[in-house]
């Protein structure tokens, strides 16, 4: 079973610990098995790619590298703060992501289908 991360995909957040700490960026990609995600601007790795292509260069490119998920915390869009995150359970079955300091709904998880 996969676990659970705090942070999807798109969510801004800021990384809080690492080398990178007080990095602000956006969420690329999640690694739900690994427990990592990709942050736009952190963790800047090089890698040495060849050429797949006649047409694709060849070369050393920058590129992001994996971040633990426990390393970030999400920005809320309401107070702009680095905060938790809490689930509250509506009536009709759906989840809200709610901010802990401030109280405001992030965003809402439909209820699945089968439940």
């Amino acid at each position: 079973m996969a676990n659970k991360i705090h942070v999807k995909k798109d969510d801004k957040v800021v990384v809080i610990s690492g080398n990178d700490a007080g990095t602000v960026g956006k969420v690329l990609k999640v690694d739900t098995k690994k427990n990592r995600v990709y942050v736009e601007g952190a963790n800047m790795i090089k890698k040495h790619q060849k050429a797949r292509t006649q047409n694709a260069p060849s070369g050393i490119i920058d590129r992001e590298g994996t971040v633990d998920a426990s390393n970030v915390m999400l920005i809320c869009p309401k107070c702009g703060k680095a905060t938790r995150v809490a689930h509250k359970v509506n009536e009709d079955g759906s989840k809200d992501r709610v901010c802990k300091k401030c109280g405001a709904v992030i965003d809402t998880i439909k209820k699945a289908k089968g439940e």
